[in-house]
């Protein structure tokens, strides 16, 4: 296979499912002639047109609301918005009707839509287009949410979600756009719901999402080293979660970390470690389960601030040392 970067995998899935489907179509903000915020719709409106990529006002109400309106009428849109913060602009349509329609029609409706959303911190953009709030839409019924860390799993997981008919949630980290990776040119599907473990390993679980599947990579190598075997687990979607695949790795290694980026008080790994907590896995554990997450701040602008604010590599590595 050949290597291409995070962004040219979903360029090329999203490039895959228009081509493909009369119905699918992408809108955003600067996502045409710009080619996105951070380039990854570069060169699509000259290869489909501007029927197919459309560039809309600067109001993500207005936005999501078309979606929402065409997914109900039987397209399938892909819907950008810039900054995953700017999602907060968008949640009555999201959580009061894209999220609900499907349930208040008895299922004769669908909402067929996808909503990449940028996130996560890294590059010096501060409080308002930094944050990491998936947490947020894991709790709304009827919305799935996906937070894929490699190319091969970003175009694959993306197809998974276009051709789902209920809205998905897809959290690209800003940081991982420039990652590389093996990617084949065919289009593929990874389900939703499926875990992917990363690295095998025998003394402790850490399951990461997004971006901190990369930093628990780099922890486990050093780890090793010293004698520890670390099992890191990629969720890959939040929802749905795939607890048999996390609940095995605790039930071999007895002890387990969740690693996010998001705030640690209220985020997703409390989730997680509920999951084990109430699992079989529980009369296996040689330690509690332990979360790691981001600091309780705005994220801030000064960058070795930003770097104290969300997990880095010495941190995971000390957050496991804790559970020995």
């Amino acid at each position: 296979m050949r290597t291409i970067t995070y962004s040219e995998a979903l360029k090329e899935s999203m490039l895959q499912g228009i081509q493909a489907d009369e119905n699918v179509y992408l809108l955003g903000e600067d996502v045409g002639i710009f080619g996105g915020a951070f380039g990854v719709t570069n060169g699509l409106v000259e290869q489909l047109g501007p029927e197919r990529v459309v560039d809309t006002p600067i109001s993500e109400i207005a936005i999501t609301g078309l979606a929402v309106g065409s997914a109900v009428t039987g397209m399938r849109p892909i819907l950008e918005i810039q900054f995953s913060d700017f999602v907060t602009c968008a949640v009555d349509q999201i959580v009061n009707q894209a999220a609900k329609l499907r349930y208040m029609f008895g299922g004769k409706a669908k909402v067929p839509m996808v909503i990449r959303l940028p996130g996560g911190s890294g590059l010096g953009f501060a409080a308002q287009h930094s944050q990491s709030l998936e947490a947020w839409m894991t709790h709304i019924p009827g919305l799935k949410v996906v937070q894929p860390s490699t190319p091969y799993d970003a175009k694959g997981l993306f197809k998974a979600a276009l051709e789902d008919d209920n809205p998905v949630l897809f959290y690209e980290h800003k940081l991982l756009y420039g990652t590389k990776g093996e990617v084949p040119e065919e289009s593929y599907t990874i389900p939703l719901g499926k875990a992917d473990i990363k690295r095998e390993g025998s003394d402790v679980t850490v399951v990461a999402t997004s971006l901190m599947v990369h930093r628990a990579l780099e922890a486990s190598e050093k780890l090793e080293q010293e004698g520890i075997s670390v099992e890191v687990i990629d969720p890959m979607t939040l929802v749905p979660l795939d607890v048999e695949t996390i609940v095995s790795s605790v039930k071999k290694t007895g002890r387990a970390l969740v690693v996010y980026e998001a705030v640690q008080r209220g985020g997703y790994g409390a989730e997680i470690a509920s999951v084990v907590n109430e699992s079989e896995a529980f009369d296996y554990l040689d330690a509690p389960v332990k979360r790691l997450g981001g600091k309780a701040v705005p994220i801030p602008y000064n960058p070795k601030l930003e770097k104290q604010a969300v997990p880095q590599v010495d941190d995971i590595i000390e957050s496991i040392k804790s559970l020995f």
